[in-house]
């Protein structure tokens, strides 16, 4: 086997960013600001907004059984994707009446409740 001499050389490339590559946090949806607050740290159920009636007709059928039983608001600010899910619903404190809330269920992995029902009002942020 006969060997051959290669001369080194150096190759070297520019990177030239263009209209694929997105700067971080520029993406097409922002995020919400809200205060998870209804109820104040009562404890209480809430029910989603099923049936397009104006108030709570109760049969006894939470959003998610055993999830949002015995909820109370943690009254800290959360931020949530702007194409994320909001459901209309009411929270029930124990013994007391309807409210009216917006629902925000983390991905279904938590739930929290605003009683700001103007989401047009809400501060949004870029992600």
């Amino acid at each position: 086997m006969k060997r051959t001499y290669v001369r080194p050389t150096m190759v070297g490339e520019r990177f030239v960013a263009n209209e694929y590559v997105a700067a971080c946090g520029d993406t097409e949806y922002g995020k919400y600001k809200f205060i998870c607050d209804a109820g104040g740290g009562k404890k209480g159920d809430v029910y989603e907004e099923t049936n397009g009636q104006d108030g709570l007709q109760r049969d006894d059928k939470c959003l998610t059984p055993g999830l949002l039983r015995y909820y109370h608001s943690c009254n800290v600010t959360h931020y949530a994707d702007t194409n994320d899910e909001f459901l209309e619903g009411y929270y029930v404190p124990f013994g007391g009446s309807a409210q009216k809330v917006i629902i925000w269920t983390d991905h279904g992995r938590n739930v929290h409740c605003t009683t700001n029902l103007n989401r047009e009002s809400w501060e949004t942020t870029k992600s």
